[in-house]
């Protein structure tokens, strides 16, 4: 039986669901960077023309931003969405590349400011507006994006160094749920089912939609496939030729709206 028929959206999240599942994420981002080998942080992270210290630093930055940006004045302007800044990215990517480089020289960590942050947000109120690099967001929304970010930058942790990374599992279950909103407020419709087990199935794609058994297009992948097809970290033909996507029927291809971030 096919999920009930919704409104494209980002699901409502339980905020203190959210921020407990970040502050955890946060906190292993500590760990795992702490631990790193300082001799290996000279080291290609994967990202191009970032070595591993620049990824740690940019992990450091993302969460030094949340205080950076709730100390400027609340903006005026609408609020941006979860999907909206998720489109948006791409457009920061030299800023953020050349902070990335900034940070990795003063050698920060997550280690600097994660604390002190999560200190400070127990202060915030979910529906403040907030700037972000991208726009103005609700602070729930914005710590949404702080999520996504942790998440990715884990498991470009864990490729750069081939060390398994030991997410929170909520976050990942939060971040997985937001990328396939986001994949469905992009390519509307339900002629498609995207399953990301066990955390998520969508239904997108403009089509035929299905009333019962089993949809005549289907993609089915694992989470950590899943997040590296949204960030771009893994396109969708190799991901369909190794194995690691499952994708049945005409109009099972999702490269149209592929990579998610950017």
């Amino acid at each position: 039986m096919p999920p009930a028929a919704r409104t494209p959206g980002i699901r409502p999240i339980d905020p203190a669901r959210l921020r407990a599942a970040l502050f955890a994420e946060w906190r292993a981002l500590v760990e795992f960077t702490d631990a790193i080998d300082p001799a290996r942080r000279s080291e290609p992270s994967g990202l191009e023309g970032w070595a591993l210290a620049d990824l740690v630093a940019h992990v450091g930055g993302g969460v030094e931003a949340v205080s950076r940006w709730l100390a400027l004045p609340t903006p005026s302007d609408k609020p941006i969405t979860v999907e909206q800044w998720a489109g948006g990215t791409a457009a920061a990517a030299e800023a953020i590349a050349l902070m990335a480089a900034e940070l990795s020289e003063k050698g920060v960590t997550p280690a600097d400011y994660v604390e002190d942050t999560v200190k400070l947000l127990a202060e915030t109120s979910d529906t403040r507006i907030t700037v972000t690099r991208v726009g103005p967001m609700r602070v729930a929304d914005m710590l949404v994006t702080r999520l996504v970010e942790a998440v990715v930058h884990a498991d470009d942790l864990e490729r750069a160094t081939g060390t398994a990374f030991p997410h929170d599992r909520q976050a990942l279950a939060i971040v997985t749920r937001v990328l396939a909103d986001v994949l469905a407020v992009r390519a509307p419709g339900h002629s498609v089912e995207v399953r990301i087990p066990p955390f998520a199935v969508v239904q997108c794609v403009e089509g035929p939609k299905h009333t019962r058994g089993t949809p005549p297009n289907v993609v089915e992948t694992d989470v950590r496939t899943w997040l590296r097809l949204a960030a771009g970290r893994l396109t969708w033909v190799s991901a369909v030729d190794d194995g690691t996507v499952r994708a049945g029927g005409e109009r099972a291809d999702l490269s149209p709206w592929l990579p998610l971030l950017g």
